[in-house]
C-alpha cells in the first residue's frame, strides 16, 4: 500500500513544527543546490522562520544575491521594496559618498595623495590648513590662559589660607597670654588676702 496523503496545515505542536521546518528547509536547500549544479541555474533562496531566524542560500559566483535581484528588477520591472526603502537606500548611498569624500579630504590634509591636485585645489587645501592652524593656536592660547588663571587663583587661595592661619595663631597667642596674666593675678590676690597668724611666743611673754 502507498503512503497516505498528508494534509497540509499548520503544525500546532511547537516542537514538531521546528523539527519539520529543519527537515524541509534542508530538503529545499538540497534541491536548490542540485538544480544549480545540474542545470547551471542561478538560484537565490531566502527562508524566514516563524522564530525570526533567516536562512539564505545563493548559488554564488559570479552573481551575488543583490545582482540576481537587480536582474529580476530589470527583467520584470517589479520592485521588491517600496519607495520608503528605496529612499533609505538612496540616503545610505549619499552618506557613503560623503564619507568617502571626507576620507579623501582627510588624506589630503595629512599630505597624502596630493599629486593629482591642481593649483587651485592645492591653494584651497593650503587655506584650509592655515585656518585650521589658526584655530588650533587660538585653542592652545585659551588653554594656556585658563591654566594661568587657575594657577593664579590657587596662589591667591593659598595666600588667603596662610593669612587666616596667621590670624588664628596670633589670636591663640593673645588668648594664652591673657590666661597667663589672669592666672598670675589670681595667685597674687590669693597671697594678699591670707590672714596674718599671731606670734604665739610674743603672746606668752606678755603674760
Amino acid at each position: 500500500m502507498g503512503r497516505g496523503k498528508i494534509e497540509i496545515r499548520r503544525i500546532e505542536n511547537s516542537t514538531n513544527r521546528q523539527v519539520t521546518f529543519a527537515k524541509r528547509k534542508n530538503g529545499i536547500i538540497k534541491k536548490a543546490k542540485e538544480i544549480t549544479v545540474l542545470c547551471d541555474a542561478k538560484v537565490s533562496l531566502i527562508i524566514n522562520a516563524s522564530s525570526g531566524k533567516m536562512v539564505e542560500y545563493n548559488s554564488g559566483s559570479p552573481e551575488t544575491l543583490l545582482e540576481i535581484l537587480d536582474r529580476y528588477h530589470s527583467q520584470t520591472g517589479k520592485k521588491l521594496w517600496d519607495a520608503k526603502h528605496e529612499n533609505l537606500s538612496n540616503e545610505l548611498d549619499r552618506i557613503k559618498k560623503e564619507n568617502d569624500g571626507m576620507q579623501v579630504q582627510l588624506r589630503h590634509l595629512k599630505g597624502e595623495d596630493i599629486t593629482s591636485l591642481n593649483h587651485s585645489e592645492l591653494g584651497n587645501l593650503e587655506e584650509a590648513l592655515e585656518n585650521g592652524l589658526t584655530s588650533v593656536r587660538g585653542k592652545k592660547s585659551d588653554i594656556v590662559q585658563m591654566q594661568r588663571d587657575s594657577h593664579k587663583a590657587a596662589e591667591e587661595e593659598h595666600d588667603r589660607l596662610n593669612y587666616e592661619l596667621h590670624k588664628q595663631t596670633v589670636k591663640s597667642e593673645e588668648n594664652l597670654r591673657d590666661m597667663e596674666y589672669h592666672q598670675r593675678m589670681s595667685q597674687m590676690s590669693f597671697f594678699r588676702v591670707q590672714p596674718i597668724q599671731p606670734n604665739l611666743h610674743d603672746d606668752h611673754n606678755r603674760e
